[in-house]
């Protein structure tokens, strides 16, 4: 299984780094946890699933370069679907034995007024820290934390997804 390994988590963002963690933690898999900045090689504000889930396999796939046994990266941003905008979030598990998983996570529509100014060019953070009148909350609740109220934030959504990803990761190393 997955004793002693080295991993990175390709972001610098606490709730990202935090959902990791807490993961393996809760999964009882010791590993060396470690964050080290990657480029997610899309835009600042990835505006479809495809272009979402490549930002988190952008940042997988550099950050298993340095060094690193495996390495997550995870990338929010958002999409259109019949007329609204939805949140979504993707997580991407790169192996040093050139395996890659990936996996999507919770999707919840955004209000009009927010959508409207992602279309005007702003990113999701800056704009739900007005919206809820709040600083920094990328780095905590997330978007989705003031979406639910509460009932989930942003390391909450990642957990399920690392979770996703260490699945497959069993599944295939079992």
């Amino acid at each position: 299984m997955m004793n002693s390994l080295k991993i990175a988590v390709a972001s610098q963002n606490p709730a990202k780094i935090r959902a990791v963690t807490e993961c393996f933690s809760e999964l009882g898999i010791e590993a060396e946890i470690i964050s080290t900045e990657t480029e997610s090689g899309v835009a600042s504000q990835p505006f479809s699933i495809e272009e979402t889930r490549q930002g988190a396999v952008n940042r997988a796939s550099a950050a298993l370069s340095k060094g690193f046994d495996l390495a997550i990266g995870l990338e929010g941003g958002v999409f259109e679907l019949e007329g609204s905008m939805y949140l979504c979030n993707w997580g991407a598990m790169a192996g040093s034995g050139g395996k890659l998983y990936t996996a999507g996570g919770a999707q919840i529509p955004l209000p009009e007024e927010i959508a409207r100014e992602l279309k005007n060019g702003f990113e999701l953070g800056p704009v739900m820290d007005h919206y809820a009148n709040e600083t920094g909350i990328r780095h905590h609740k997330g978007a989705i934390g003031i979406l639910t109220g509460g009932l989930v934030n942003r390391g909450d959504m990642f957990g399920h997804i690392v979770k996703l990803l260490v699945g497959q990761y069993q599944l295939d190393s079992g």
